[in-house]
């Protein structure tokens, strides 16, 4: 695949061609657009001592929409051609039918760059890359002579797209990403606990490759595994449960983002239709959605139609104040699309997504929410959960968790997971910490077969009377 700049509209058909198929394909629909992509991604995998996993992927196609009303006609292919295009047409127009379509107004145009355009798989050479994993390795069990397996990873990405309208305007995006993961198994007396820890975003790698970066990701991933060693089975009952900073976010993306997804709330699947305006929260409960921060994995200058990404907020004050929303689904229910309308590639249509969602801060300091616990259990760390969006309820893993009574941190817990549902979640949150915090840049969100990349954040939060499921009486 070459290095050259992603230009479809110039290097793969005629632009008049394009153009003209578009129309034919949107004629008499409400919207469409034609989305080009080109993408190449790279991984190196050092597990066990030696190099597990090479690989480097390259892909490129477009997708051709055309909606009218509730219906979307949508095409694709890996063929960027002309020839490509008019047999696609045919099978976009299905959607349009006998036409009529009020046809909406365009996305408006930004001139904001939120990173680098740069290749960060260029940016570094592979020799430095399995230098840096090694010394990874070596770094890691040096620390602590109980550390007996290492497993890191160096990822990179460039998502190079152009979105052709009908009228004629075209945008442009380049979208890089980088990640190092590092994680480790320690063994005590026969018992193995594992850690991990890592992140990125829409960075080059220099600095993720800079020892300070890698080496704090490493002493983490050993600090959890060793706080898990001595771990005791987690109470099961319903208790009061105080969440850390940052990546505990993921429990507000899951139990409450989804809710506010633009689709589920047009089709009142979701446990927030019809809420608006309404007190859905606690007070001084605020959560926004925001794609515009710099550099961050969830941030996107523009979304996949075109939309500049914007700073949403949802609930203010605990009061519901927006959805997310894509174009057709904003059209749909009369507001103004968001910026969140994302799809994985070429190959999908875009549907509202999250980008980076998180909970603003409160006031109080947060050694102060733990001190008022009287009797559950600190979160800190999370793993995978599962959200019903018809109902909110949720279930998620804790990778590291803590005992508390009358206060004070006692042992870590293993195998607590956290049981609920997000509308009721946020009406008991009790105390809102002035610590908010982003994730380290490691999130992935699922839906209805899609994934992307987002970011979470949140502030220390105590939540009264979740049921904790665990093992202990």
């Amino acid at each position: 695949m070459s290095d050259t700049p992603f230009r479809p509209l110039e290097d793969k058909m005629a632009p008049d061609a394009a153009l003209a198929l578009l129309r034919e394909a949107t004629a008499g629909a409400d919207d469409g657009e034609l989305f080009f992509e080109r993408r190449r991604s790279e991984a190196l995998v050092f597990d066990d001592g030696r190099v597990k996993t090479a690989s480097y992927d390259a892909s490129e196609g477009f997708g051709l929409r055309a909606v009218r009303g509730e219906v979307t006609g949508y095409a694709h292919s890996t063929e960027i051609s002309e020839a490509a295009l008019r047999r696609a047409t045919g099978t976009a127009r299905l959607a349009v039918g006998q036409g009529g379509g009020t046809w909406a107004e365009p996305p408006r145009a930004t001139n904001r760059h939120l990173y680098t355009e740069d290749d960060p798989i260029a940016g570094v050479s592979f020799p430095v890359k399995l230098d840096t994993l090694r010394e990874i390795d070596a770094f890691a069990r040096g620390l602590d002579p109980r550390v007996v397996q290492v497993s890191a990873t160096i990822a990179a990405s460039i998502q190079e797209i152009e979105i052709l309208r009908p009228d004629g305007v075209s945008f442009r995006d380049v979208r890089p990403m980088t990640r190092v993961n590092v994680s480790v198994i320690v063994d005590q007396d026969g018992r193995r606990e594992s850690g991990t820890a890592g992140g990125g975003g829409r960075v080059g790698l220099d600095g993720l490759l800079d020892p300070a970066d890698w080496q704090a990701k490493t002493r983490e991933a050993l600090r959890i595994a060793t706080v898990n060693l001595d771990a005791v089975p987690a109470p099961a009952g319903v208790m009061d449960v105080v969440l850390g900073p940052g990546w505990p976010g993921i429990l507000l993306h899951e139990a409450i983002g989804h809710g506010l997804e633009g689709d589920f709330n047009r089709k009142g699947t979701s446990a927030f239709a019809g809420l608006m305006g309404q007190q859905i929260a606690a007070r001084g409960v605020t959560v926004l959605d925001d794609g515009t921060i710099p550099d961050r994995r969830g941030s996107i200058t523009i979304d996949d139609e075109g939309t500049p990404s914007a700073r949403n907020v949802l609930i203010q004050d605990g009061v519901l104040v927006g959805y997310m929303q894509d174009r057709q689904n904003a059209r749909l229910m009369g507001v103004a699309p968001t910026g969140n309308g994302r799809r994985e590639s070429y190959a999908h249509a875009p549907m509202p997504r999250m980008t980076n969602t998180y909970m603003l801060g409160g006031e109080t300091d947060p050694a102060d929410i733990v001190a008022d616990l009287k009797d559950g259990i600190y979160a800190v760390g999370f793993g995978g959960g599962q959200v019903d969006i018809t109902n909110g309820k949720f279930v998620f893993s804790c990778t590291e968790a803590y005992r508390v009574k009358d206060g004070k941190i006692g042992a870590p817990v293993k195998g607590a997971t956290l049981i609920g549902d997000g509308a009721t979640a946020l009406q008991k949150i009790r105390a809102i910490g002035n610590d908010m915090a982003l994730d380290p840049g490691m999130g992935n969100c699922g839906k209805a077969g899609q994934w992307v990349p987002v970011g979470v954040g949140q502030p220390t939060l105590m939540i009264g009377g979740l049921t904790v499921g665990g093992s202990a009486a």
